[in-house]
């Protein structure tokens, strides 16, 4: 009987600990992470809540897709999206409807979209908590350094749209910072990820956006001695193949395990997002991918229905006209590349690096949905923060190279901000004409 509550008190004991370093990793843990989250809660909160009560935008249940930059709102919200590249979106989003729905008394009104406006304001506001972890924890930048990396970030165009937009994106933002923050302290102490980790983050991130299963494995290639250890090496695998399973069984569970509609659509969705051509694969790249993400190109209007006889105006993104966007857009990815040089050796870097890789593939060179990546910026417009402050760390000894960095940083900022401030105006121009 000793023996027994021995055993219950330390079990006890145990479970205490895991959930207060499960709290600590995903909430903020500390005066100033709780600062960051509030402001920028505030911040985009005051955003979203504004656009939920006076415009129909966020939710409008005659619009199913593309009311404004080719978010699926409408869509996701109801359905989750398409199995084969959402294969376990249905369950959450089922579940946000649900909570939505609680608020509004079964209404798809605008309390209805302000709780949707206000759980992606809580994604990406945690989001950038995430990103702030990983500088102050990870790279060990100072204060300052860390909070200007942030408030640069926090002014992209991906932020700023997925503060207010229920998409899968929104909550992929979040669930690969997480995943990123969560395995890079893992590795950092030399731990292994454990599989609880590996099959959570498999079903939420996988689940949401399928070609992102693959990033959370990528971690794993880099943990201590994995190669020089065939137990590791076995136990990694395991790990491995006990996510795939769970995952495929979830999946296959989904669709009734009609397996063969996987194939048929998956072909046709990616000829639907591969072969459109609104501009060169190069200006695409450039003004969509690389830097549509950051700074907002110009708009243009398109006429748009719904196939059941309701037209409206949707708005896109079109490739850049100024020939300083593309110069901001280059010195970025100069800057990127100028990281990934200087930290070659480091695995943290390789990590975040490889897992960008996996999108440019995807986008850039099959070319799936290059004419809208713009919208495809929570998955890993993160990177574009976490390697430069890499590229700050690997100056830490160097004054010189802390300023000319930190001077670069403060002009892109300031182009950044007075640019996406008048395409936001621009933006509620279109809200104020068609939306209201």
């Amino acid at each position: 009987m000793v023996s027994f509550f021995i055993f219950a008190k330390i079990l006890t004991v145990s479970i205490q600990s895991k959930l207060y370093s499960f709290f600590k990793i995903v909430f903020p843990s500390s005066y100033v992470e709780l600062g960051i989250f509030l402001f920028f809660l505030c911040v985009y909160g005051v955003l979203g809540s504004y656009i939920a009560v006076n415009y129909t935008i966020i939710f409008d249940d005659r619009i199913p897709w593309d009311a404004y930059f080719s978010f699926d709102n409408r869509s996701i919200v109801m359905t989750g999206g398409s199995f084969e590249r959402h294969p376990l979106s249905y369950y959450f989003f089922n579940w946000l409807r649900e909570l939505a729905f609680l608020f509004s008394d079964g209404k798809k009104d605008d309390t209805f979209r302000l709780v949707l406006a206000w759980m992606s304001n809580l994604m990406v506001s945690l989001s950038i908590v995430h990103i702030f972890k990983y500088l102050k924890n990870i790279i060990e930048l100072p204060l300052i350094i860390s909070l200007l990396l942030i408030v640069f970030f926090s002014v992209f165009s991906t932020p700023i749209l997925l503060s207010f937009t229920p998409e899968n994106f929104t909550y992929t933002l979040f669930l690969l910072m997480l995943f990123n923050y969560y395995a890079a302290v893992r590795l950092k102490n030399d731990k292994k990820i454990s599989p609880l980790a590996l099959v959570t983050a498999g079903a939420t991130i996988g689940g949401l956006t399928i070609t992102n299963l693959v990033k959370v494995f990528i971690p794993v290639f880099f943990e201590k001695d994995l190669f020089k250890n065939w137990k590791k090496l076995l136990d990694a695998f395991i790990r491995g193949a006990i996510t795939v399973i769970c995952f495929v069984l979830l999946y296959l569970n989904r669709i009734e395990f009609k397996y063969e509609n996987i194939f048929s659509k998956t072909s046709s969705q990616y000829e639907k997002f591969s072969n459109a051509e609104p501009a060169s694969v190069w200006d695409m790249i450039v003004s969509f991918f690389f830097g549509g993400n950051m700074l907002f190109p110009s708009f243009m209007i398109r006429d748009k229905h719904n196939m059941k006889g309701f037209h409206y105006k949707g708005l896109f993104m079109e490739v850049y006209s100024s020939p300083i966007s593309y110069v901001f857009a280059f010195i970025i990815l100069g800057l990127l590349v100028w990281s990934y040089c200087k930290n070659f050796k480091n695995k943290f870097v390789q990590i975040i690096a490889i897992s960008f890789m996996v999108d440019i593939v995807i986008h850039c060179f099959m070319r799936f949905g290059l004419h809208t990546s713009y919208i495809y910026g929570g998955h890993f417009i993160f990177v574009y923060i976490l390697l430069l402050g890499w590229l700050f760390y690997a100056y830490k000894s160097s004054p010189k190279m802390l300023s000319f960095l930190t001077t670069i940083l403060c002009l892109l900022l300031i182009y950044l901000g007075c640019n996406n401030y008048l395409r936001m105006q621009e933006f509620f121009n279109f809200l104020n004409k068609f939306y209201q």
